[in-house]
């Protein structure tokens, strides 16, 4: 028995809905922008430079106290915050000088008084990059996302159109602006693996918005006198299970990712799952549906008139 979450006689009227879909668009862009802007990204130590540590407490701690402490150390201001639960907080602090020897000095002093004020205290993990690295990291994390857009562009454009290749790159653009826009929001760390969740999220949404596209292109060349309205409406309704099935399973995966999974991955799993569900609006409600903003017309089929002339019959 094959199991159907979409019917096969589904006719949904997406392009009918496309003016609200491109409104909740802007929206979803200027606000993710606006936040950005104003709030920031909580960068993680990959971008920023420093040492963090990762500490597990018994009980949940006194974050004034425990700052307080760690600050009466003399290792340079430190920044607090809980990591995935109350009981497990990130401790980052400026890089010291001396290379890793000093490092290791910092750490294992922090450890030696953690341990002797709360007794039960694990150290999960120790990182440090240093200023230089970081900055580096910042620019090639950026250049890979730039990049990888502006291939999605070159590809769409060889193998459709440029009018593909532009709607295409708008709903992308959307996509990773929405999943920034929420780290923003929630504060949750920014770091390397999330970058590599953005690189995932667009390849994602490329492949789903590539399948809409061609069948799109099919489409077009054999319903010559059909509306180009119509067009995509059909093209999308037959594409809905196959994208509906992916994306559910890929929600369904990513989700008990998030509930079970270590907290190291959580921010991870967090945009990769947002940019599923993101992604997955936009091939369906806005790439397609901005087509017939940017031009694309029904293949028109040329006949011939009683005096043999051929002429372009429109529907």
């Amino acid at each position: 028995m094959n199991l159907k979450l979409v019917p096969d006689n589904t006719n949904i009227g997406f392009v009918r809905m496309r003016y609200l879909a491109f409104a909740l668009t802007v929206l979803l862009t200027i606000g993710s922008i606006a936040l950005l802007v104003t709030k920031g990204l909580n960068l993680g130590v990959d971008f920023k430079g420093g040492l963090t540590m990762e500490v597990a407490f018994s009980a949940p701690p006194p974050l004034d106290r425990l700052r307080e402490e760690v600050d009466s150390l003399r290792v340079g201001q430190s920044a607090l915050q809980e990591f995935g639960n109350a009981r497990t907080i990130l401790i980052r602090l400026p890089l010291p000088d001396g290379g890793q020897d000093a490092v290791q000095k910092v750490v294992a002093k922090v450890q030696a008084d953690l341990k002797a004020k709360y007794g039960n205290v694990s150290f999960r993990r120790t990182e440090s990059v240093s200023g230089k690295v970081s900055g580096e990291l910042i620019r090639k994390g950026a250049l890979a996302v730039l990049l990888s857009m502006a291939a999605v562009a070159l590809f769409t454009w060889i193998r459709f159109e440029w009018h593909f290749g532009v709607s295409t790159v708008v709903a992308l653009v959307h996509d990773v602006t929405v999943t920034m826009g929420f780290f923003a929001l929630t504060q949750l760390e920014f770091d390397l693996n999330v970058v590599a969740a953005v690189l995932t999220i667009i390849g994602y949404s490329l492949n789903d918005k590539v399948v809409i596209d061609d069948r799109i292109r099919e489409n077009l060349r054999k319903y010559r006198s059909m509306d180009i309205g119509h067009i995509i409406d059909l093209s999308v309704n037959e594409t809905l299970p196959r994208t509906v099935m992916t994306s559910l399973a890929m929600i369904v995966a990513l989700t008990a990712m998030l509930l079970l999974g270590p907290d190291v991955i959580f921010g991870f799993t967090a945009a990769m799952l947002l940019g599923i569900v993101v992604g997955t609006y936009s091939s369906i409600f806005v790439s397609s549906s901005l087509l017939i903003a940017l031009g694309v017309k029904s293949r028109a089929a040329p006949v011939e008139t009683s005096r043999g002339e051929r002429v372009t019959r429109r529907a």
